[in-house]
């Protein structure tokens, strides 16, 4: 049933952008002490945000009103990234020293600890989830290969892949904790993840591809990537990644790339996104939305051309899982939401 639901709203979502202009950005809230980079939009109603400061918002009526609490114990840590399942249920990472993962099933009102590390140089980056049970998190390299854990209960336990089956990192190679979407599902079984640093690749299980995007200091490089049709039979072919320099936010050198081969290949965009970019997120087959420090890029070609739709600055960027839903979120627990006027 839950199969057919998705389906259904996948072709509502693709008839409805399809129907659409490019969009405007409507700031719905902001003034809360939490830089937001973990975003997590359940359907139209339904929309969780994580922060600094242990902070953790929820909006049950489309972004409207905000519910704002900090977790108990957890108050100087920074949650990078949230996946929500329903209006009681999501799950937190705490990046490091140490690094949590914290799970609530009551809204918020109570949270429990479902992984800790202490390891020196742990660091999460993000989570990504296939469903309601199985999921996986990705974390910067610790004895020269990225760190990796998977779950399939939900998030209640987590179990750390081997040392020696973990993907191996270049030197001063690392994850950038910028959006938690670093690391997507490519399909039902296989996830993809990205990098940044003096090297920037892609990964798909033992597969490493370098990208085309600028890199060779710690602050460049892929920070984000979207998947186009992950949950067909074949999996996503088309990819988007977008990165740059966040240490020369305007610069719009070398900062987005797109691959229709499953990311074998990769091209870089004719006209890029305005500047360094933390999120990239498909809405439909050739249309994204991308956002940074410097402002929201829209592209209706699948990345070969952006255009700038607003100079706000946000981290991060997420279609609602079921429905149409488009918001944003980034520093001073602003949030946003795109707003499409009819063409007709």
């Amino acid at each position: 049933m839950r199969k057919l639901i998705f389906l259904s709203l996948f072709f509502l979502t693709n008839y409805c952008f399809a129907q659409r202009e490019f969009p405007t950005v409507q700031v719905l809230t902001s003034g809360t002490k939490t830089s937001i980079r973990g975003l997590s939009v359940v359907n139209d109603q339904v929309i969780w945000v994580s922060g600094s400061n242990g902070t953790v918002g929820r909006s049950s009526n489309g972004g409207k009103d905000w519910k704002w609490l900090v977790v108990k114990g957890f108050d100087s840590v920074d949650f990078r990234d949230i996946e929500a399942f329903d209006a009681a249920t999501a799950i937190i990472m705490g990046t490091g020293s140490p690094a949590y993962i914290l799970k609530t099933v009551n809204g918020g009102e109570s949270w429990k600890v479902v992984y800790e590390n202490k390891t020196r140089g742990m660091f999460l980056d993000a989570m990504e989830f296939w469903n309601d049970d199985a999921g996986i998190v990705v974390g910067d390299p610790i004895d020269g290969k990225f760190f990796i854990a998977r779950t399939f209960d939900g998030g209640d336990t987590w179990q750390e892949i081997p040392l020696e089956r973990r993907p191996v990192a270049d030197s001063s190679e690392a994850c950038f904790a910028a959006s938690g979407t670093n690391i997507r599902a490519l399909d039902n079984d296989e996830a993809i993840f990205v990098s940044g640093g003096n090297s920037s690749h892609v990964f798909i299980r033992d597969k490493k591809i370098q990208l085309p995007l600028i890199q060779g200091k710690e602050s460049t490089g892929a920070n984000s990537i979207a998947v186009w049709n992950r949950y067909s039979r074949k999996g996503g072919n088309r990819l988007v990644v977008v990165g740059g320099d966040f240490m020369q936010r305007e610069s719009d050198s070398l900062n987005c790339a797109y691959s229709t081969d499953r990311g074998r290949t990769w091209k870089l965009s004719k006209v890029p996104p305005h500047g360094y970019r933390s999120c990239v997120e498909y809405l439909d087959k050739k249309v994204l939305v991308a956002c940074g420090l410097t402002g929201v890029d829209y592209t209706i070609d699948n990345g070969h051309t952006w255009k700038l739709i607003s100079n706000e600055g946000f981290h991060v960027c997420r279609i609602a899982k079921f429905g149409t839903s488009v918001f944003l979120a980034g520093s001073n627990g602003k949030i946003a939401k795109l707003v499409y006027h009819n063409s007709q």
